[in-house]
This record gives C-alpha cells, sequence and structure tokens, in this order.
C-alpha cells in the first residue's frame, strides 16, 4: 500500500526505531492476549474478586481438577473446556492474628493475610493445605471427595500449627513435596527469614530437619523437590532439593558467591541415635554447573537457579532434570536451560568428598578413609550386611554420622548433558520465570518441546536443535503468547500432556492454554512446514495435529529439523506460494513526497528482500537502500520519491533457503505539475449541483484516486472527508430515518453513503472483510 506524506512523516520515526533485521531468537509467531481468546485457545480465571493472588497451584489428573491457593481462599476448577462452576473455601487468618501482624511491623495489605502456600494430595479424599497465617503458619486437611465429585470444604478440627511447614512470607521462595504421609520442605522458618532447613514432618515418624551447627545452608533460595527413586530397591528413595546459595568465596577469598545446587536426603532417614538425634544423617550436596565454553578457556556462568521441571520418561525411572538460571552479573542479563541426567548426578554424589582444611583454604577432594556404612548412603540391603547390621540411621557408627556432618559437600560439580546449555537467551526484554517441558514423537524424529513463563505474562514455545554432539544447538522460537491481559510475572506452570493442555499462573489469576493450534499456521503446505511445529503436519488438506502411527504416513508432510518446504510440499496443490504469480497491486504515490510500499511477511525469522521491475527493463533489480530508501520491518520507505521510482516492486521472503513473493506493488509516481489538476478548488456548497436532496458524488475514479493519496490507513476518517468535500449538508432525505435508524448528531446521510462506498471500494482493492476495513 501507499500512504500520504504526512502519514508517512508521522511513522517514520517509530519505523526507524523499530525497525530491522529479526534475529535468530524472534518468535516465528506472536499471538496476543485477545487472540488466544478469539481462537478459543485459552480461559483465564481470575475468581470471584477479579484478582486470586495466587500463591500455590496443584494439577490433580486423577480427580480432573485444578486446585488453587490464594489470598485467604481456596479454590477447585474441573478441567473442562471453560471454567464453570468454581468451588471456592474461604480461609482468613484466625482472629487476632491479622492485628498482631500488623503491630509486629507488616504490611497490613500484601503480609497480613492467610497466603496459601501448599497444596498438597493427603489421601483420596483430602488435601493438605499450608498458609501463612499472618505470619503464624497454619495448615488444615481439604476435603475434596472422590474421583467425580466435586466438593471442596475445610476439617476446622484438623486444623494445626504449620511451622516449618510453610515460610511465613507471601514471597519468600520455598519447595515441597509429600511422600509416603509426610511432608518434605526447604525454606526458612523463623519470623525473620533466617532459620534455613529442610524439615519433614506430618507422619507417625518424629519429625526431622537440618542440624542448625552444620552450616548445611548458605541463605538458600529453594526452587522445587521431588522424589526420585534411584534403583529398583526403594529403601534407596531420596527426596531431592534444588536451590541456589549465597557462599564464601570457593577460593578463599574475600566476598560471596551465588552458586546452584542438588541436595538429597533418604526417605527411611530416622536421624542419629547419639549424634544428629532428630537430624538428617544422609544430607548431602552438589554444585549444579551451566556455563557456555568460551575463547581461551574463559566460561559464562549462569549462577542463579530459577525454576526446575523434571521430565519423565514412559518407564517412569531416571527423569531428565530441565533447569532454568539467570545470571547474577551486573553487565548484562541472561538466561540458560541446562539439562542433567539423573545418573550424571548420581556419579557425583557417588564420586570424592570436597574437603578443606580451614576456610582461608581451598576446597579439594577428601583423600582420607571413607568409613562404611558410606556417608549418605540409605540404610538398605547394602548396609544391612551379616556381621554389619546398619538397617537404620539410627545404628550407623558415629563415625559414620560425623563424617557426613563434616563433609555435606560434594567435591565434583554435576555438568550438563553435552557439557553446555540446550538454549541461551540474552538481551530479553522480559525475564524467564518458569519451565516445562513436553517430549513431542514428530515424523524426523523426537523433541523437547520447552515452555517458558516470563515476568510480562507471556509464554515462550521453543524447540532446541542440534545437529552433532559437539554442535551448538539451534534455537526455534515457535510462538510467543500473551496470556495474561496485563504484564504479570508468571509463577506456576503445569503441565497436562494427557489434555495437551498448560496451566498457566500468575498473581492475577490462572489461563488454561491448548499447547498448539496447528490451523494458526495457515491454509498452505509450504507454512504448515516452515512453521517447524511438532505438533503439527500438512495431512494434504491442512495443516492439523500430528498423530504418530497412524495409517496415512504418506500424506503427511513435516520437517522440525530443517524447515524445507521445497521438498515436503511438492505438488501439494494450487496453494503453492513458490510457483504462483502473484497478482501486483496499483499503488500510487507524488513526486518529492514520501510513500511507504508495506509488507508484512507470515513469519517475522523470514529475511525480506526487495526487488524491482522497471517499464522496460528485461528483469527485475534487487532495491538498493540508502539515505533516501529505507527498507525497515514493516516494509520499504521512500523519504523523497522520484519519477525513477516507477515500476512493480515485488516483496519476497527467504526462510532456510525456500523463497517465496507476498506482494507485488505497481508503484505510479503522480508528477509534481499534475498535482493540480488532481484536487481542484473544494467547491462551496451552493455551487454543488442537487440531484434528489443530495449534493452529487464524484465519479468512482475519483475517490479511487483519493483513497490512494490519502492512505489506506485512514479509512477511519474517510465519512469525515467525504462530508467536508462534497456533501451539501446533515439533511437527510424524507424517509431515510425510517429504513436506515436516526443519525446521530452533525452527521450527514449523504457522507455515510458516500463513506460506505468508499469502504466497499477499498475491501474488494484489498480482499479484506468489511470487519478488518472497519478494525484498521
Amino acid at each position: 500500500m501507499a500512504l500520504s506524506a504526512w502519514a508517512v512523516c508521522c511513522l517514520l520515526g517509530y519505523l526507524l526505531l523499530c525497525g530491522g533485521s529479526p534475529g535468530p531468537s524472534m518468535p516465528r509467531l506472536r499471538l496476543s492476549y485477545q487472540d488466544l481468546l478469539s481462537a478459543n485457545r485459552s480461559a483465564v480465571f481470575l475468581g470471584p474478586r477479579g484478582s486470586l493472588d495466587l500463591r500455590a497451584m496443584y494439577l490433580d489428573e486423577y480427580r480432573d481438577r485444578l486446585f488453587l491457593g490464594g489470598r485467604d481462599a481456596l479454590y477447585s476448577l474441573r478441567l473442562d473446556q471453560a471454567w464453570p462452576d468454581p468451588r471456592e473455601v474461604l480461609w482468613p487468618p484466625q482472629p487476632g492474628q491479622r492485628e498482631e501482624c500488623v503491630r509486629k511491623g507488616r504490611d497490613p495489605l500484601t503480609e497480613c493475610a492467610n497466603f496459601v502456600r501448599v497444596l498438597k494430595p493427603h489421601n483420596r479424599t483430602h488435601l493438605l493445605a499450608c498458609g501463612t497465617g499472618a505470619f503464624q503458619p497454619i495448615c488444615a486437611l481439604i476435603t475434596v471427595g472422590h474421583r467425580g465429585e466435586h466438593v471442596l470444604h475445610m476439617e476446622p478440627s484438623t486444623l494445626q500449627g504449620g511451622r516449618g511447614r510453610s515460610p511465613h512470607e507471601p514471597s519468600r521462595p520455598f519447595a515441597s513435596t509429600f511422600v509416603g504421609g509426610e511432608l518434605y520442605t526447604g525454606l526458612t522458618a523463623d519470623f525473620l527469614g533466617r532459620e534455613a532447613m529442610i524439615f519433614r514432618s506430618g507422619g507417625s515418624r518424629p519429625s526431622l530437619r537440618s542440624d542448625s551447627d552444620q552450616n548445611l545452608l548458605h541463605d538458600p533460595r529453594f526452587v522445587a523437590a521431588a522424589r526420585i527413586p534411584d534403583n529398583s530397591d526403594q529403601d534407596n528413595d531420596k527426596v531431592y532439593f534444588f536451590f541456589s546459595e549465597t557462599v564464601p568465596s570457593p577460593d578463599g577469598g574475600p566476598g560471596h558467591v551465588t552458586v546452584s545446587c542438588v541436595g538429597r536426603v533418604c526417605v527411611n532417614d530416622a536421624g542419629g541415635q547419639r549424634v544428629l538425634v532428630n537430624r538428617w544423617s544422609t544430607f548431602l550436596k552438589a554444585r549444579l554447573l551451566c556455563s557456555v565454553p568460551g575463547l581461551g578457556g574463559a566460561e559464562t556462568h549462569f549462577h542463579q537457579l530459577e525454576d526446575v521441571f523434571l521430565l519423565w520418561p514412559k518407564a517412569g525411572k531416571n527423569p531428565e532434570v530441565y533447569a532454568l538460571f539467570s545470571t547474577v552479573s551486573a553487565v548484562f542479563q541472561g538466561f540458560a536451560v541446562c539439562v542433567y541426567h539423573m545418573a550424571d548426578i548420581w556419579e557425583v554424589f557417588n564420586g570424592p568428598f570436597a574437603h578443606r582444611d580451614s576456610p582461608q583454604h581451598q576446597w579439594g577432594p577428601y583423600g582420607g578413609k571413607v568409613p562404611f556404612p558410606r556417608p549418605g548412603a540409605c540404610p538398605s540391603k547394602m548396609t544391612a550386611q551379616p556381621g554389619r547390621p546398619f538397617g537404620s540411621t539410627k545404628d550407623y557408627p558415629d563415625e559414620v554420622l560425623q563424617f557426613v556432618r563434616a563433609h555435606p559437600l560434594m567435591f565434583r560439580p554435576v555438568k550438563p548433558r553435552q557439557g553446555r546449555p540446550v538454549l541461551v537467551k540474552t538481551h530479553l526484554a522480559q525475564q524467564l520465570r518458569q519451565i516445562v517441558v513436553d517430549r513431542v514423537e514428530a515424523e524426523d524424529g523426537i523433541y523437547d518441546v520447552i515452555f517458558l513463563g516470563t515476568d510480562s505474562g507471556s509464554v515462550l514455545k521453543v524447540i532446541a536443535l542440534r545437529a552433532g554432539d559437539s554442535a551448538e544447538p539451534e534455537e526455534v522460537v515457535l510462538e510467543e503468547l500473551q496470556v495474561f491481559k496485563v504484564p504479570t510475572p508468571i509463577t506456576e506452570m503445569e503441565i497436562s500432556v494427557k489434555r495437551q493442555t498448560l496451566y498457566v499462573g500468575s498473581r492475577l489469576g490462572v489461563a488454561r492454554l491448548r499447547l498448539h493450534q496447528c490451523e494458526t499456521y495457515g491454509s498452505a503446505c509450504t507454512e504448515c512446514c516452515l512453521a517447524r511445529d511438532p505438533y503439527c503436519a500438512w495431512d494434504g488438506a491442512s495443516c492439523t495435529r500430528y498423530r504418530p502411527g497412524t495409517s496415512k504416513r504418506r500424506f503427511r508432510r513435516q520437517d522440525i529439523r530443517h524447515g524445507n518446504p521445497a521438498l515436503q510440499c511438492l505438488g501439494q496443490g494450487p496453494e503453492e506460494e513458490a510457483a504462483e504469480q502473484v497478482a501486483a497491486t496499483m499503488v500510487y504515490g507524488t513526486e518529492h513526497n514520501s510513500t511507504f510500499l508495506e509488507c508484512r511477511p507470515k513469519s517475522p525469522q523470514a529475511a525480506v528482500r526487495w526487488f524491482l521491475q522497471r517499464p522496460g527493463d528485461q528483469g527485475p533489480d534487487q532495491v538498493k537502500t540508502d539515505e533516501r530508501i529505507l527498507q525497515v520491518e514493516q516494509g520499504l520507505l521512500f523519504r523523497r520519491l522520484s519519477r525513477l521510482d516507477t515500476g512493480t516492486y515485488s516483496c519476497s521472503t527467504l526462510e532456510h533457503g525456500f523463497s517465496q513473493t507476498v506482494v507485488r506493488l505497481a508503484l505510479e509516481v503522480i508528477a509534481a505539475t499534475q498535482l493540480h489538476s488532481l484536487f481542484p478548488r473544494e467547491p462551496k456548497p451552493e455551487e454543488l449541483p442537487v440531484q434528489g436532496g443530495l449534493a452529487s458524488t464524484p465519479p468512482k475514479a475519483w475517490y479511487k484516486d483519493i483513497l490512494q493519496l490519502i492512505g489506506f490507513a485512514n479509512l477511519p476518517r474517510v465519512d469525515e472527508y467525504c462530508e467536508r468535500m462534497w456533501c451539501r449538508g446533515s439533511g437527510e432525505p424524507s424517509g431515510a430515518s425510517r429504513s436506515r435508524g436516526k443519525l446521530s448528531k452533525g452527521k450527514s446521510w449523504a457522507g455515510l453513503e458516500l463513506g460506505k462506498k468508499v469502504k466497499s471500494w477499498a475491501q474488494a482493492e484489498h480482499n479484506r472483510t468489511p470487519r478488518e476495513v472497519e478494525a484498521t
């Protein structure tokens, strides 16, 4: 399209600032909050008061329910297509607790309430819920009923103190998991937030906690906790905690550094008999390394752990650990995703212990004799051998407990798969906060689709491709989905592979988001193939969900690794744009004026090239840009037109080696000497001939030329323009009010009629629907 001079001048500054070539990390498809709602791809629940102040989310696929914990309330939602009939339980602090919280200097709005932080399954009919209780943590059992029921109410008789189970502060990071009727938590358990511990409570056994004298944890920031079996022997099962902590410089120098760790405790840990009574006797930890190798051996480290997702295989053993890291550098901000195999974690815990003689010395591997049973090992068949009856940690010799107390850290760090991150993102406009992963089988292999939640309320859908073991992964950002209307940090994400749904939580509320919507990519085989979405394939007629093992294999077209439609879409129908001649649209510009030729490719990842076919030339030439002709993200901007600019302009895109023409515009430059004849003196109302009470309208060619000159972007002003130029007054013919409805004050029937004609012509010229024309 062509814009008028004043319109181009208004856009010039914006285009120069925002234009440019797309980066490799740019999403191929961006969908706004309204786009997702209109396509029925998402649904949002904000609660009865417009905001949940969400702090906990538990996805229960057995009961087909989603449980939410917010400010002074709990909610239950059915996992249906919509959010029908939600259940709510109000749970404010106990009488007097809110007032006491305020007296102690806490904020009455953001801190002195009962923020529900823990939602865990207790048995087949109840959940365990714990909240901050206005800085006096409290727990209770919540009746949720059997499968198929939708009930939610609190058992008042089960109310009990929640210290050690829930943090005091609403936003303090912590992690918890429920194993065998007992709750394992990593948190700070005091009012001031200084007493960091790993705590086990709730079962028939005595509670266990970290030894305050061990100096095990240094200002930890807990991220995740999960039970992960080591092998088929359940006695070896352990609970793993993932966290970051601030520790003294490991080389003995001044200052502190941030490191990320994985720690573990045995599920059957019972503490010691004389040493470490009611304290963990099997706690060990190891550092998690996530860095990018650089020149000369230098590395860029990502120290701060943001989130962890366990990708369990179908067999249910040996999950892969997907960890999201951020930098703590003041120089730049970056994020990385590293993947760890459990076999590598186990190998580190079976390796040498870290040791140093004093805080001024550097760490080294422990070279002395390691007692039996190995410190940190769980009581099992290996420890309960004949002559060595160590069937419980209470039977462990004191030297074992003293050793684990003095050497909780392993010497070697856990390195990621392939020795480097699978994904690195720097210079982002937003920060990454959450991660979930779905393993998807495609036509040409198996891919891990990574969903990243940001602090702006959007979700990035990404895959990382690797050509070889040593090659740097190729990042492909498939989609950016604006889940929440208001920018808000995403704090929770849960994935349901069975329903192909992502549940996204923020302080405002929770959204249900479909993992894919293949028809969004378009109705052509080329667009479906270029999308490189493992969920989607061309079935011969449309872009649809790819399902492995279906019978019509020869009709499926999919190329995730290369995204090359030249091979996949050969002979797939007349919509194949590579072979189709795109018709040219006539546009007008005026000499010595500014004009903008618009070209919006479907993919912002595509490289855009402009070609010019001048009248009489044998072939097109690529447009050379300079200070007068600028190529920006939205198209080609002429700051000052010349008669030599006349010709047919083709906008072509190149993506993964596949070239296609998006639009062809035949630009006719009107000489400056012709402008006077095109714009005659504006006639006075009394000079216009009147026919049937209406001012005569110019022929169709008139408003066609005028529309080209004033610019398609000014369609909303067409009514006003037509009234001013050709309409006699605000009157209307007799009977018009009965047939067309009453007009608002100051509007003329003639002006509206002419405006409708112009919009109708514009719709036909640009092949757009009336709704799109009105929206423009």
